[in-house]
């Protein structure tokens, strides 16, 4: 039994072994692997199908060059939204509630688009840290300022899309603990509840 609410997003381990890794693993058992036949079953079909168009959109606002970050990033996000559906299963464990790993996304990514913006295009890449038409007292200042944002960027977006997911999950849980309890005392109030209840995890699947 839980002793808090915020239990269930320890990071769990079971004979040692960290389920945090378990469940990173898990979302590449779930799909299939596509076979070397011209013809291929149904759920593959429609899997390629759905990857397709999805990379289409991905890539649509994206010149030529950007084209060749297509295989990670969509792999990134099948992966970040195959474990957040995951975690909105009853006994599951949600790695992206964990900092450290939203953050052993973040800075990589984050730090290869500054290092490929410095080398492709630096006097783009250093001119956002000068807003155009600055008055030149202000030019040390800001340029200072825009830094400093620019290097708590990961930290301050990881942060954000921590909060998110442990705040939805924990209202679920909490909305479900009120339900449980009043359900044999004020049945109309619990009805009205898991109405509610229903709506925040509608508004979950969306997050994730």
């Amino acid at each position: 039994m839980m002793m808090s609410f915020f239990d269930q997003f320890a990071s769990p381990l079971y004979l040692g072994i960290p389920l945090i890794a378990i469940a990173i693993t898990l979302p590449w058992v779930l799909y299939p692997t596509p076979s070397s036949r011209w013809i291929n079953n149904r759920l593959i079909t429609v899997q390629g199908w759905l990857i397709n168009r999805f990379t289409n959109q991905l890539m649509l606002p994206l010149n030529m060059g950007g084209h060749k970050w297509a295989l990670l990033l969509v792999s990134l996000m099948v992966f970040l939204i195959t474990i957040n559906m995951l975690g909105l299963l009853p006994y599951t464990f949600t790695p992206t509630t964990q900092l450290s790993l939203n953050m052993g996304f973040a800075v990589p990514l984050w730090l290869a688009t500054v290092i490929i913006g410095m080398r492709n295009q630096p006097t783009v890449a250093l001119g956002h840290l000068l807003p155009e038409g600055t008055p030149i007292p202000l030019i040390p200042v800001l340029i200072i300022i825009e830094t400093i944002s620019l290097l708590i960027r990961p930290l301050a977006l990881g942060v954000r899309l921590t909060a998110n997911l442990t705040a939805g999950h924990l209202l679920i849980q909490l909305i479900a603990t009120a339900v449980f309890i009043l359900l044999p005392m004020m049945p109309t109030v619990a009805i009205l509840t898991a109405t509610v209840l229903l709506l925040l995890t509608l508004l979950e699947v969306a997050v994730a």
